[in-house]
Formats: C-alpha cells, structure tokens, sequence
C-alpha cells in the first residue's frame, strides 16, 4: 500500500544562504523602495485649502473621503476604486503571463518583509551553517539571548508594520501623540496589534507556508502561464549529466564545433572555448552543473529548480545569482540556471530528453552527424568525446529573443484592457463636475392637497459641494405647467453647501388647483442647481404627483 497524499506537511525550518548578484541587489533596492514608500507616505503634506485635511494620501473612513494628493474620492464615486483594483488583477496577469511569478519574488508584502527578518536573522545568527547548528543546539545561554534579541528586532519592525498602516486612516502627527499618551481610539490600538502580531509570526516563522498553503496565486498561475513565458528555469540540456568531473578541455577544444553544438548549449554566441564538453576524469562527458546545491542552498522556498516548474517557486531568481557565481568559479558560461521559457528547448527528435548527448547515444534508427569546424579533422581515438549534433536544424537554432516572449497576442491582449481601463478612470476622473445632486421624492405621502386645492411634493436634494470653500446652489425647475418651488428653511432659492461637504435640503414643488400637473398622475420634472459662482449646473430627474394619481 502506498500512504496517501498529505494535504498539508509539517514545516521543516528553512535557512537560505546569502548570495549577492544581479537578482539579489535588485531585490534589495525592490525591498527599500516599496518600505520607504509604505513608512513615509503618510507623513507627506498636501495643501487642500481650511478645513481639510492636510495629508496626501488619507482614507477618512468618519466622512466616507479618501484623498490622494490632489485626488478626492466620494463614496458615490466608488466605482474609481474597483476599476483600480480590476487595473491591480490585470496588472497581475500581465506579469505572470510575460515573466512569471514576478510579483510573489519582488514586490509581495510577504516576500518583503520575508526578506527583512531573515536579514536581521543573519545579523544576530550569522549565515546558514552558523544557523543551522544553532537550530540543532541545545538551549543555552548564548542561544536564549540570540533567540530573545532577535525576536525582539522583529517585534519592533512588525510593530512599526502596524503602526505604519494605522496612520493611513487618520492624520499622522495626531494619532501619534495620541498613541504615545494613551488616547487614541481603541480601534488604533487593535488594529496595530493584530497586524504586528500577524507580521510577527508570517514574516517570522511561517514564511513560505504562506507561499504554499494561504496564499491562493500559486495555484492560479498556472492559468497564467504558457510555454512562451518566462520564468526561472535550468537548461537541463546544458548542465545534464551532472558531476564533478576535471574542468580541462584536453584536444576536444580544439575540435569543438562552433555552430550546431554550442547553439545547443550556449547560444549563437558561444565560442569554441565554452563549447568544449566538461569531462571526468575517466573522460566522460559532463554538462556544466557540478551538483554544487548552491541553487538550493539560498532558495527561500527550499526547492530544488532542477527539478522543473514547482508551485512552491516564487521565481525570485536567486537561484540564478547562486548559479552565475558558480559558473564563473568553473569558467562556463553564465545562464545554466536563468530566466527562460519552455518552447526555447533545442529542437529534438521524437522521444529524446534533449537535443545534445554524448557522442555514440544516438536514439535507434536516428543517424549522428559529425560537423567538422573549418575542415578540422575529425578527433583524435584519444580525444575526449564531445556531444553529437544528431539534428540538422541545430546548426541554425537560436534561443527566441527576449522581446518576442514578452510581446506575445497574450501580453498584448492584457496590456490593451489594462491601458483601456486606466485611459477610462483618467477621462472619468477630469470630466467629472464639481458639484452633484441626487432626488429622492418623499413617499410619505406622495402628495398633499392644500387648503386653496393645490397640489404640493416634497423631495429631498443632497447637495454635493466638491470644491474648497462654500458656495450658494441656485435651484429652478423645468417641468410642464406652471409649477413652483420653494426651500424649507430658505427665504430664496439658494441654498449654501459647505466647503467639500454635502447638505440635505427639503425642497417642496407646488401645482396650481386647475393646473395639469395637478389634476394628472405622473408627471416627469427636473430639478436643476447651479452654482452661483462658476455657473456650474447639475440636475436630477424625478416626477411629480397629481390627484388623478389616486385613480
């Protein structure tokens, strides 16, 4: 019998080693740009004029506002958020379907703050075979106080997490000194303890279980995903067979073939020298991995990239650093592990794991061609063997360019949606009035008759005022009939709104005994605002009831 499959594995403590490259210093510059962003942003001032708040970026959840730079967002407006976020989902597809799971390796919360803690771990515990003996010791002293004080060190970047998010939803400096005296609103202080905690303990000690089990985008990706796009990937027909064979070149540098076996490995662009086979020292020929496991050793995740595409890979490609360095220490080529794609595998008869093979490993029935470089003999019986070119089209095989992986119909399908969309809330966004009206006719009654026989609606109007200070709305009627209209609480037909504010008016239309408005059913009126000011008009559409509404 065989066990069955576990839906969830016991975390066994992962300790990557520290690399430095290309991918690592862009991650760290990733990781200080997005923090610096996060921390800083709601200390940033922005004037908007008496009586509104002064900071740049601020959801005012008590007046139902978010405000972002010169932005000012209603919650009728709502519908700037949700094409926002539809832009952040589409956002999403497009990257994953042009470079894979690029946002889980740079810019995740989790990845970010993942990266934080386990600089400040190596900080306190050193790099991983000092970390990995200070798991296994048993507790000391020295492993109490190392523990305790980098616990601590976590504790206060989550705290200042918390904190950090807090001040996005009330003015920065206030709630501050609120915090530190003990007066700010119990919902600040739950708030920051519940994302400290929650910092604490996935950036601390779950890691990638979030990766593996919360996070839902690993298994969606793959939806994302096809054959043209890239992602962090090892050219099995590079570095296969693996070994730690002698580095020499012996004669078989000499005879190594420039077109169809270098294309295979290396690329258009490799010369003889990195085309000539790693060999043993009973002269087998190798591929490049020395089976070294420095790809594994500074994996976050644990895995092993040669293995192929696994869901636990967030492609953060420090792999590829680890490998690069490698190669350089052996002098091959870098790119054995690197960013590539699926259907940039060397062409290959039917069956074959890959397209270069030590020579004399031809498949059965398929001939070996020998491609001699400018006339050169064949080599020598003593020469090292060298991988066979067993298909013509290697001669002329070139990986696809990168440009060709990204602009693809898919890229650009999502691209197009993604600048619709955006194209869409930015017109939207800079048509849209300054002021605004709804209607909402009292149901309650419908309709009163008058002592002298006419016929009177209520309606309540709420006025919109969007600019910075207040302003006088005008309001006049357009409607059939001789219909008027008055203002409770207003000796004329203006009513003054607020600077950025809204205010309710009860607004009541009149029709004369013999009037048809009043005598009918259902008769359709607007309502129009104006702004004595600008001159700016709005309106809203509604009816009026007559008697003949009780027929």
């Amino acid at each position: 019998m065989t066990d069955a499959p576990q839906l969830f594995a016991a975390r066994e403590p992962i300790f990557p080693r520290r690399v430095s490259g290309t991918f690592r210093r862009l991650k760290w510059a990733i990781l200080w740009i997005t923090l610096g962003i996060y921390y800083v942003t709601p200390w940033v001032r922005w004037d908007r004029g008496p009586n509104l708040p002064d900071q740049a970026v601020l959801v005012d959840l008590a007046n139902r506002r978010f405000y972002f730079f010169w932005i000012e967002i209603w919650p009728h407006e709502f519908y700037f958020v949700a094409g926002l976020l539809i832009m952040a989902g589409l956002g999403l597809f497009l990257f994953t379907s042009a470079l894979g799971r690029v946002w889980c390796g740079y810019s995740c919360p989790q990845t970010v703050w993942t990266d934080l803690f386990l600089w400040v771990e190596r900080r306190f515990e050193g790099d991983r075979n000092a970390r990995i003996r200070l798991q296994k010791a048993p507790w000391s002293v020295r492993k109490a106080r190392l523990r305790l004080t980098k616990w601590g060190a976590w504790l206060l970047i989550a705290l200042a997490t918390g904190g950090a998010w807090v001040f996005y939803f009330a003015d920065a400096p206030n709630l501050l000194r609120e915090l530190a005296t003990g007066t700010a609103p119990p919902v600040a202080y739950v708030t920051m303890a519940v994302l400290t905690a929650t910092t604490f303990t996935l950036g601390g000690f779950l890691r990638e279980q979030v990766c593996i089990y919360m996070c839902p985008w690993p298994r969606i990706q793959g939806a994302m995903m096809d054959p043209g796009t890239l992602t962090v990937g090892y050219r099995d027909w590079r570095g296969e067979p693996r070994g730690k064979g002698g580095v020499k070149r012996q004669r078989a540098a000499a005879h190594a073939v420039g077109g169809g076996e270098a294309r295979a490995r290396y690329g258009a662009a490799a010369s003889k020298d990195v085309a000539a086979p790693r060999t043993s020292r009973d002269g087998e020929v190798l591929g490049d991995c020395i089976d070294c496991m420095a790809c594994v050793a500074v994996c976050p995740m644990g895995i092993d990239i040669r293995e192929g595409q696994q869901m636990e890979c967030i492609t953060c490609a420090l792999c590829i650093d680890a490998c690069d360095e490698v190669m350089a220490r052996i002098g091959r080529p870098r790119g054995l592990i690197d960013y590539l794609a699926l259907d940039d595998h060397p062409p290959t008869l039917p069956g074959e794991h890959a397209a270069v093979r030590p020579m004399g490993t031809a498949a059965a029935g398929a001939p070996v061609e020998t491609i001699p470089v400018d006339g050169a003999p064949a080599p020598a019986p003593n020469a090292a063997p060298r991988p066979a070119v067993t298909v013509p089209e290697l001669r002329d095989w070139t990986p696809k360019p990168l440009w060709k992986h990204v602009l693809r119909p898919r890229t650009l399908v999502y691209t197009t949606l993604w600048a619709l969309i955006g194209i869409g809330l930015l017109v939207a966004l800079f048509v849209r009035p300054e002021i605004d009206m709804t209607v909402a006719p009292v149901r309650n009654p419908t309709f009163v008759t008058l002592s002298d026989g006419s016929v009177r609606n209520a309606y309540d109007v709420r006025l919109r005022n969007k600019h910075g200070e207040e302003r006088p709305f005008l309001f006049s009627l357009a409607a059939p009939g001789a219909l008027s209209i008055a203002l409770e609480g207003e000796e004329g037909l203006a009513a003054p709104v607020p600077a950025d504010s809204t205010r309710l008016q009860r607004v009541y239309v009149t029709a004369a005994p013999g009037d048809p408005a009043a005598l009918g059913g259902r008769t359709p009126v607007r309502l129009w605002v104006e702004d004595a000011l600008s001159g700016e008009r709005a309106h809203g559409d509604t009816v009026f009831n007559g008697r003949g509404e009780l027929r």
